[in-house]
Order: structure tokens, then C-alpha cells, then sequence
């Protein structure tokens, strides 16, 4: 089993991807945005993700690569996924069939009452 972080919308495997599968690769790591689907992604979320992993990979180049680094990783990218849901660039698929709004509960416009 290839060394790893999992929060509840972003896990990081010290691992490669071949054939479907993860090989655990000392010098890689792989990244898995909201593996239940919980939110409605747009390209540009995405592509937000990625960068920030990538920053915060570099930034700890040259550490350890150990579960507490991953840890860190993991939970700064959770906090990264909730500023994206708090600003709209992403939204809860409320179709999912995981529906824990973990990450504080859905905004929902409500029409105002006619008089």
C-alpha cells in the first residue's frame, strides 16, 4: 500500500497510475479531487486544484516524504476546496449520492414571498 493522505474531497498517493492502477512510486504523487463526486466541478476549478498542489509540493521540496507532510498537503487543499465552495466557483451536486455537506450547508436562492 503506497504511502498516502485521504480528507474527505482530495486524496494523495505516493504512487504513480498505470493501467488503472496505482503503483506505489516513491518519486510521485498522484491527486484525487472529490473521489464521491460531492461537487459540481467546472475546468477552471480544477485546473485551481491542481496549481495549488503543485505549489504546495514544491513548497515543501526537500522534506520528508512522510504521512504527516502528505497530511499537510491533504488538508491544505481541503481548505482550498471549501474558499472555492464559499465563493460559488464550485457548488454541491445535490445528485450525489453522498449528501453530508461537510464543508458547510448549500446556498439556496429562495424566490420572496408575493403579497
Amino acid at each position: 500500500m503506497p504511502l498516502k493522505s485521504t480528507t474527505r474531497h482530495i486524496r494523495i498517493f505516493a504512487a504513480k497510475v498505470e493501467n488503472n492502477e496505482l503503483v506505489p512510486d516513491e518519486k510521485a504523487l498522484t491527486l484525487d479531487i472529490d473521489p464521491d463526486n460531492e461537487f459540481n466541478w467546472n475546468d477552471d476549478a480544477v485546473k485551481q486544484v491542481s496549481q495549488k498542489f503543485d505549489e504546495l509540493v514544491k513548497s515543501s521540496s526537500g522534506e520528508e516524504l512522510n504521512e504527516y507532510n502528505l497530511r499537510r498537503i491533504g488538508s491544505d487543499l481541503e481548505h482550498f476546496v471549501r474558499s472555492l465552495l464559499q465563493t460559488g466557483e464550485i457548488s454541491y451536486n445535490l445528485g450525489s449520492r453522498v449528501n453530508n455537506y461537510s464543508l458547510g450547508l448549500p446556498k439556496v436562492d429562495v424566490e420572496p414571498e408575493a403579497k
